[in-house]
């Protein structure tokens, strides 16, 4: 495969990922197009590779991480709890959406990886484990914390260890 089939064929996935990973569109866009004039240089070699997506989905998850190290500050949600919309309301359902999506941002950067690999790119643990570089075990912990953390602030009771 060409790296522009591949780009062609896995790009809006690629961007896709970055945006849920950063959330933000456009910081998105930048560093899905920075991983990819990284994969470029090398592409004869990820190519050889048995599962290329893997490897730039490891590129994109790590130039991710590595931004926000760089990143002197964080953006801090300004809008409390207490705005929680009543069911039955017209925008309860985007409310809530938005609400969890600021939880998901809020997770440390490992955790909130798991989730997007998990939950909206549908891998299996040993794919996101080979992506991360980890175990199957340690994505299972980080999964295990972020849902317990996000539970606990969402304010949905623990289900006692049972798996989502």
């Amino acid at each position: 495969m060409t790296f522009e089939e591949y780009v062609s064929s896995r790009g809006p996935a690629l961007v896709r990922l970055a945006r849920l990973l950063t959330g933000d569109e456009h910081r998105a866009e930048d560093l899905t197009q920075d991983v990819l004039s990284r994969a470029y240089l090398r592409w004869r070699r990820i190519a050889r590779t048995d599962r290329p997506d893997v490897y730039v989905r490891r590129m994109l998850v790590n130039a991710n991480t590595s931004w926000w190290r760089r990143r002197s500050s964080r953006e801090l949600a300004v809008a409390g709890f207490a705005d929680r919309p009543y069911p039955g309301d017209l925008g309860t359902e985007t409310a809530e959406r938005d609400e969890m999506w600021r939880l998901v941002q809020a997770l440390p950067d490992r955790q909130r990886a798991v989730l997007v690999l998990r939950y909206y790119e549908d891998l299996d643990d040993a794919t996101i484990a080979q992506i991360l570089d980890c175990s199957p075990v340690t994505v299972r912990t980080h999964a295990m914390r972020a849902l317990t953390h996000l539970r606990a602030r969402y304010g949905v009771p623990s289900t006692n260890g049972s798996r989502p």
